[in-house]
C-alpha cells in the first residue's frame, strides 16, 4: 500500500447517495460505504496436460531486459521474469512472482484514443462520477491466477465472478479470447474474484448474490483520470489477515437492504466477528482498490506494490497515473446465524479480516475509453449501459 494520505470514505455518505438512485446491489440505509480493444497475449502451457490455449496475436511479459517504459511513467527496475513449469511431468513448483510490464504502444495507442473521444451532454445523468459492471456468480476453484498462475488447486477457494473461464491457466490473452460473462455489460470481459464464504455450523458454501463493480473517482475532483490499461491485475485487502472482526472493528461484514438498516445487525455470532441481520437485511462486504497507478507494470511481486492511493491533489511521483478506482460492492444470500461463517482464507480463526478481492481487468478499449469520458472525467453518473443522459 501506499504511504500517500488515504482516508476511508464515510459510509455514511455513501448509504445516502446510493439509496437515492435506487442501486440494485450494495448496501442501503445505514450500510454502505463508498465504495479497463487492446489485449495483452500471455501463452500459458497446462503444466498437467499440455494444452495450449488461444490466444491473441500480441504478446507481451515479463522480461530480465525489459522494454522501454511509457514516457509517463517513473523508471522502475522489473525482478527476474516468471518462471514457468518446465513440463508436464515435473511436478508442479510456483512460479517466482515477478514485474509484468505493459506494453508500451499498446497503452499509448489507448491513450490517442482517449485523448480522441467526445463527451456527449451531461442532461439529467447524477453528479456521482462512475460506471459500473453487475455481476452475477460464475464458477467455484481451488485458483488464482494472479497469486499462483499455472497452478490449479494451489489456492484456497474462490468464487469468480464475470469472465466465465478463468481459472489458474487464464491469462490476458484468454480473456480476450473467451469473451462469455456474467457481468452486464458484456463488454466487461474482466475476471473478478473472492474467498469463498462458508456457513461454520454446516461448512455449505454461501453464493454472492450480488457483486457490482464500481469504476469511479474517489476523489473530490478528476484532474487527470486516464481509463484503466487492459492486463491490469490488482487486489484489495489481505489474505494472511487473520484477526477477530467484532462489532465496530474494521473491515467487517456488514448488514444492508433496500431500506434503513443496521450496519452491526441485531446481534453477534458466538465469537462475535459476525452479525446477525434483521429481515430483509443480508450480509453485505466492500472492497476499495486503489486509484494511482505506475504506468509501467500490470502486475507487481505483491501483486500491489504497482498501485497506491492517491490524494484529492492527485497521484504521488512513483505512481502518477490516475486511473478509474475499482470498488467491489458484494451482497450475500446470508443473514447471520449464532455459529457464524468462516472465509476459505481463514477456516480456523473465523474472522472476516482476511476478506480480499482479485481484479484481472479486460474491457473492450473504446467502450472503457468512452465510459471514463462521459462518466468520470465529466463526473456523470453512468449504469451498466454506460452513459445514458435521460436515465436518471
Amino acid at each position: 500500500m501506499s504511504s500517500s494520505a488515504y482516508r476511508e470514505p464515510s459510509s455514511r455518505q455513501g448509504r445516502h447517495a446510493r439509496r437515492r438512485r435506487g442501486l440494485a446491489v450494495g448496501g442501503a440505509g445505514a450500510a454502505v460505504v463508498l465504495i479497463a480493444a487492446v489485449a495483452l497475449s500471455v501463452s500459458r502451457t497446462d503444466a498437467s496436460a499440455s494444452r495450449q490455449r488461444p490466444v491473441a496475436a500480441a504478446s507481451v511479459s515479463p522480461s530480465a531486459s525489459p522494454s522501454p517504459a511509457p514516457s509517463i511513467s517513473p523508471a522502475v527496475s522489473p525482478s527476474a521474469p516468471v518462471s514457468r513449469p518446465a513440463s508436464a511431468a515435473a511436478p508442479q513448483k510456483a512460479p517466482k512472482p515477478g514485474w509484468v510490464l505493459v506494453d508500451p504502444a499498446a497503452w499509448n495507442a489507448q491513450i490517442a484514443k482517449y485523448k480522441a473521444t467526445k463527451a456527449q451532454p451531461p442532461g439529467t445523468a447524477g453528479n456521482l462520477p462512475e460506471f459500473r459492471a453487475d455481476c452475477r456468480y460464475s464458477h467455484r476453484k481451488p485458483d488464482d491466477p494472479i497469486v499462483a498462475p499455472g497452478l490449479p488447486g494451489a489456492s484456497h477457494m474462490h468464487d469468480f465472478v464475470g469472465n466465465k473461464a478463468v481459472d489458474a491457466h487464464t491469462g490476458a490473452g484468454d480473456l480476450m479470447a473467451f469473451t462469455a460473462t456474467t457481468c452486464k455489460p458484456v463488454v466487461d470481459h474482466s475476471a473478478y474474484w473472492v474467498p469463498t464464504l462458508y456457513e461454520a455450523a454446516t461448512r455449505k458454501p454461501v453464493e454472492t448474490t450480488g457483486f457490482r463493480v464500481y469504476y469511479r473517482s474517489i476523489r473530490k475532483n478528476s484532474n487527470g483520470v486516464l481509463p484503466a490499461p487492459n492486463g491490469l491485475r490488482m487486489i484489495a485487502g489481505d489474505a494472511k489477515k487473520k484477526q477477530p472482526t467484532p462489532r465496530g472493528a474494521q473491515g467487517q461484514f456488514f448488514c444492508a437492504f433496500y431500506g434503513p438498516g443496521d450496519i452491526n445487525g441485531y446481534a453477534r455470532s458466538d465469537n462475535g466477528n459476525w452479525p446477525i441481520c434483521a429481515k430483509p437485511a443480508t450480509l453485505h462486504f466492500i472492497l476499495q482498490f486503489q486509484d494511482c497507478w505506475d504506468g509501467k507494470h500490470l502486475d507487481s511481486p505483491d501483486h500491489k506494490a504497482h498501485m497506491a492511493f492517491g490524494t484529492d491533489e492527485g497521484c504521488p511521483r512513483s505512481h502518477p497515473v490516475r486511473i478509474p478506482a475499482l470498488t467491489f460492492d458484494i451482497a450475500y444470500g446470508a443473514k447471520g446465524t449464532k455459529a457464524g461463517y468462516y472465509l476459505s482464507s481463514d477456516p480456523v480463526g473465523r474472522s472476516a479480516s482476511s476478506m480480499h478481492g482479485d481484479a484481472f481487468v479486460m474491457w473492450d478499449v473504446d467502450q472503457m475509453n468512452q465510459r471514463v469520458r462521459n462518466c468520470i472525467a465529466q463526473r456523470r453518473t453512468c449504469n451498466n449501459d454506460g452513459y445514458d443522459p435521460f436515465s436518471y
